[in-house]
């Protein structure tokens, strides 16, 4: 048992489905440990003569959706001596409110531990960390050169295109050989953002689905396949895509034995990663989901294994 008091800094908890939402699974098992649970959205969060301020409400929870949620009256938090743990779980886009929130929470460290850390939160989006393992990513470019983006698509025909910091499958295009959409497709980009895009030849291994397997304090626990619907090439949950069980091949260990040792020392402590056949396409940090499906397939509970590593860190 823990008598932690525990900050969550999330999207409104009333909208979430209990039975998938990977936050409201984590404060579950932190609630059923001891732990006093607050929570708060970042418009809530503010810097104020020099201590980090959040307007937060006590909170129960409950597996009954519709009355999951047991919030007590509005109170003002000093995220340095208030609370012991914050978890940072706001769903993106990774924009400059999201990196904000992070500056914000960063200046607590040495006083409330904050997972994931948010500095390296900010510091590791979700499509370039990968760039750092080029031997087992697609072939990948990211830029907003018209040229480099042409070459590319001639090299490799069958292309995916997507924003650089987007999520939940939003904005993915397939563009097959002869499109005739690739210009105006790549306009529509650019007239929206100045960001660069990111490009990845197709993985015709899609089609058997894309293997989500989450990571807690470096080391694997588990997976879960997600496979697209007919006809579709993304495979999010968020826009369709089919949760099945899956096991851990020997690729998926090879890359989580690459990758396990950078999220540990950025103590990126719930990671969620994403793997097509034997490629890494995405290094979730943010707010990585998955838990709930993982422990019905499989029996394992990540999110005890993630508040035993937050315990570890603690030292309690």
């Amino acid at each position: 048992m823990m008598a932690w008091r525990v900050a969550v800094q999330m999207d409104p908890i009333e909208t979430v489905n209990v039975d998938a939402d990977t936050t409201f699974a984590l404060m579950e098992e932190a609630q059923a440990r001891g732990a006093e649970l607050f929570v708060y959205h970042p418009d809530q969060l503010a810097w104020q003569e020099g201590r980090i301020m959040a307007r937060a409400r006590p909170v129960r929870v409950k597996h009954i959706q519709g009355e999951h949620a047991d919030l007590g009256e509005v109170r003002t938090l000093d995220l340095a001596s208030d609370v012991d743990v914050i978890l940072m779980r706001q769903d993106p886009p990774f924009d400059m409110a999201y990196q904000t929130a992070a500056h914000l929470l960063e200046m607590l460290k040495g006083q409330t531990l904050v997972l994931n850390d948010p500095f390296w939160v900010r510091s590791s989006p979700e499509k370039i960390l990968p760039l750092l393992y080029p031997e087992i990513i697609p072939p990948t470019l990211i830029t907003r050169d018209l040229t480099a983006l042409t070459g590319f698509r001639d090299r490799h025909e069958d292309i995916i295109i997507k924003p650089l910091y987007g999520n939940g499958g939003a904005g993915v295009f397939r563009l097959k050989p002869g499109d005739g959409n690739f210009s105006a497709l790549l306009e529509t980009f650019f007239a929206q953002s100045r960001e660069p895009v990111i490009a990845q030849a197709f993985l015709p291994a899609v089609s058997a689905g894309d293997k989500r397997i989450l990571i807690i304090d470096g080391v694997p626990v588990g997976a879960i396949n997600r496979v697209p619907q007919s006809g579709q090439t993304r495979s999010n949950m968020h826009v369709g895509g089919v949760a099945e069980p899956s096991d851990l091949s020997d690729s998926d260990m090879r890359i989580c034995d690459a990758i396990g040792p950078i999220l540990k020392e950025r103590d990126l402590v719930l990671v969620g990663i994403d793997v097509i056949g034997d490629r890494l396409t995405e290094i979730n940090v943010t707010s990585p989901t998955g838990v709930q499906e993982l422990k019905r397939f499989s029996g394992v509970d990540a999110c005890a294994a993630f508040w035993d590593a937050v315990a570890r860190r603690i030292g309690s």
